[in-house]
């Protein structure tokens, strides 16, 4: 059975990796002669797991083989799905799945974010000044003159709402697209971003503290989402720069490929998380309602937010048998 073993578990690896690009797309993510190899080496595999089956008492090789052919199988003849069941899936596993598995971009991008927002507080607490270089210009006069310029949203909110939301919408694609310059890109905009937050606070606080109280209760209800998903989609970008710069055992194009999609279905869900975020700020964060509702809001929608992202679609993989020896 060793050699059985021996003999075949380079095409067995071989289906894992297509599996691994199928995972972001459906076959049209393949070239033509990716997905006849797919299909070859199904076939193989289904082979393999009669043989296995017959002939060993192997447990963990036969769970192995019939977890890789039920993929593989699943991946060739599933049916066209209803748009409902497509939306359904992504919220479900796809999106939620994907930021897990490329968590380590998100604490990166987090990283930058918390560095360039303490950054910004500092030497905007220093130096006022430092406002305008990040377009922050005419903050300082408002906090002196104590003039709530988010109040204004009070009057017309579906109007700001649709303001915010497309601001916001702005930022994130911008942290996402500019991660195509070797990932570079990303983390400038997310710094940026973090120093443009911490700038605000630190020039409210200094010059009218009361005026700083009442800048953090309008941010704190839409914050954490809003935040989040500005700092997610600069992780995606950062995805796509990494692929270019360290393929690893996939092409280059290929890897872009892979990376592209999964990248492309977190910004997907994060501008979903947008919108949510741009109704809280258009609608509540403006009112007149207290301030613990405010926070209340913006501790529980983020509780929900990563309770899902962390929680939701969670699923055990059978791992490939031991190979062994002679």
């Amino acid at each position: 059975m060793s050699r059985f073993i021996n003999e075949r578990k380079n095409n067995w690896q071989r289906l894992e990796d297509l599996l691994s690009i199928l995972e972001a797309s459906s076959l049209r993510g393949l070239s033509r002669t990716e997905v006849r190899e797919f299909g070859e080496l199904y076939r193989r595999a289904a082979t393999d797991l009669a043989i296995a089956r017959a002939e060993t008492r192997d447990p963990k090789l036969v769970n192995y083989l019939n977890s890789l052919v039920i993929r593989a199988h699943g991946k060739i003849y599933r049916a066209d799905t209803h748009g409902t069941s497509i939306i359904w899936q992504f919220f479900t596993k796809d999106f939620p799945q994907t930021f897990r598995k490329n968590i380590n971009y998100m604490w990166i991008a987090f990283g930058v974010f918390a560095i360039f927002l303490v950054f910004g507080f500092v030497t905007t607490w220093i130096n006022t000044d430092f406002t305008n270089f990040v377009g922050l210009t005419g903050v300082p006069e408002a906090a002196r003159s104590d003039f709530k310029w988010w109040l204004s949203l009070n009057d017309s909110n579906q109007i700001g709402a649709s303001f915010i939301l497309t601001n916001n919408i702005k930022v994130s694609f911008y942290a996402f697209s500019l991660g195509v310059l070797l990932g570079v890109g990303a983390l400038y905009e997310i710094g940026f971003f973090g120093a443009h937050v911490g700038s605000a606070l630190a020039a409210c606080y200094k010059i009218n503290p009361p005026f700083g109280n009442a800048l953090a209760g309008f941010m704190i209800g839409h914050g954490v989402l809003e935040i989040s998903t500005v700092i997610f989609c600069g992780g995606a970008g950062m995805m796509i720069g990494y692929a270019l710069v360290n393929p690893g055992d996939l092409p280059r194009i290929q890897a872009f490929k892979k990376k592209g999609m999964e990248a492309a279905k977190i910004v997907i869900g994060s501008a979903c998380l947008l919108v949510i975020a741009g109704i809280i700020e258009g609608f509540l964060s403006p009112s007149d309602l207290p301030v613990w509702i405010k926070i209340g809001t913006g501790v529980s929608t983020g509780i929900a937010m990563y309770s899902y992202l962390f929680l939701v679609g969670t699923e055990t993989k059978s791992e490939p048998p031991a190979i062994a020896g002679g």
